[in-house]
């Protein structure tokens, strides 16, 4: 991993780690994570190959990352503002989470230059995993599982939210009041 990803992965951990203090989850916070993973998939993935176990590596890691995203969101406290917009805060459990699957991925990426090599080649070798660009579809497919679940559970909890007193109180007409 170059100095690109661990700026990419810190922005993500910044991201869900200011939502320890309840934001606005609005459509920029739901939709950068998502941009961010998008633009590193773009950066990283040349291939994505589908020779010996590499599919079952995939899938198995999207598995992981979206079952990370769906507790992130999940652990998250959500409910909605006075102007009607949907507010959340990540709790512990929901950071912990989130780092994680970052922390996961970035230790993977670390250890298989440091010394880890030889293990991963051993492993890849024994579960028919085909080549360096298979772990790295699948960590980059974990990422973006995990990123695209958080958003979607999020956006569906927000929609379940009740409506604020403020909205809900029916409207009295100008010429009524006076």
């Amino acid at each position: 991993m170059n100095a690109t990803g661990y700026i990419i992965n810190a922005i993500l951990v910044l991201l869900v780690l200011r939502q320890i203090r309840e934001s606005r989850l609005d459509l920029i916070s739901l939709v950068l994570p998502v941009a961010l993973v998008a633009g590193a998939a773009a950066y990283y993935l040349r291939a994505v190959p589908t020779a010996g176990n590499d599919i079952a590596l995939d899938l198995t890691l999207a598995a992981t990352g979206a079952a990370l995203g769906i507790g992130c969101a999940m652990a998250t406290r959500m409910r909605r503002g006075g102007d009607g917009v949907a507010l959340a805060r990540a709790g512990g459990v929901a950071a912990v989470l989130w780092v994680a699957g970052i922390g996961s991925r970035m230790a993977f990426a670390f250890f298989s230059g440091h010394g880890a090599g030889p293990a991963i080649a051993r492993f890849s070798a024994v579960h028919s995993i085909t080549s360096t660009d298979a772990w790295v579809a699948a960590l980059v497919i974990m990422a973006l599982t995990e990123v695209t679940a958080r958003l979607v559970v999020l956006r569906l909890r927000a929609r379940k939210l009740p409506v604020a007193a403020a909205e809900a109180a029916p409207r009295t007409p100008a010429r009524a009041q006076a």
